[in-house]
């Protein structure tokens, strides 16, 4: 096992040795560094929309509670969501808002949710429909 000082002695010698090395890691994490970004708004409205009717009935039930501000069946909805997934746009923490969109026959929450952005939960700027549990998203639109 390599100790922090032989490591950077070893990495030295390599980079010494073979120079084009540093240059091919350095593009190797700007690559990864840009992978795990946050997407741009412009990144985001390329994303796929849906129109309100065409979501499930669930997640129709599911958008108009948002609106009414409740109430919600499930105890994690209206919680803050991290967007740690980093596909939504970055915003600060406590933007995004989660709800569950039910999933019939299933004995948990299941995968689908929608998640709106705001500064008012009854009136959001932006939400968004996944049913993969944030794995995707599609913007939701109330008219074409």
């Amino acid at each position: 096992m390599l100790l922090k000082g032989e490591f950077m002695r070893v990495a030295q010698q390599a980079v010494t040795r073979h120079p084009w090395l540093a240059m091919v890691m350095g593009l190797f994490l700007m690559v990864c560094t840009h992978a795990v970004q946050a997407r741009t708004s412009q990144e985001v409205q390329a994303l796929s929309t849906m129109l309100t009717t065409e979501l499930p009935r669930e997640g129709q039930e599911t958008y108009l509670k948002i609106r009414q501000g409740g109430p919600f069946p499930y105890e994690k909805d209206g919680t803050i969501f991290g967007n740690r997934e980093r596909i939504l746009p970055r915003e600060a923490r406590g933007y995004y808002r989660e709800y569950t969109v039910r999933t019939p026959g299933a004995r948990n929450r299941g995968a689908r949710r929608i998640v709106c952005g705001g500064l008012v939960p009854a009136e959001p700027k932006a939400c968004y429909y996944t049913q993969d549990h944030y794995a995707s998203f599609r913007m939701i639109v109330d008219k074409p």
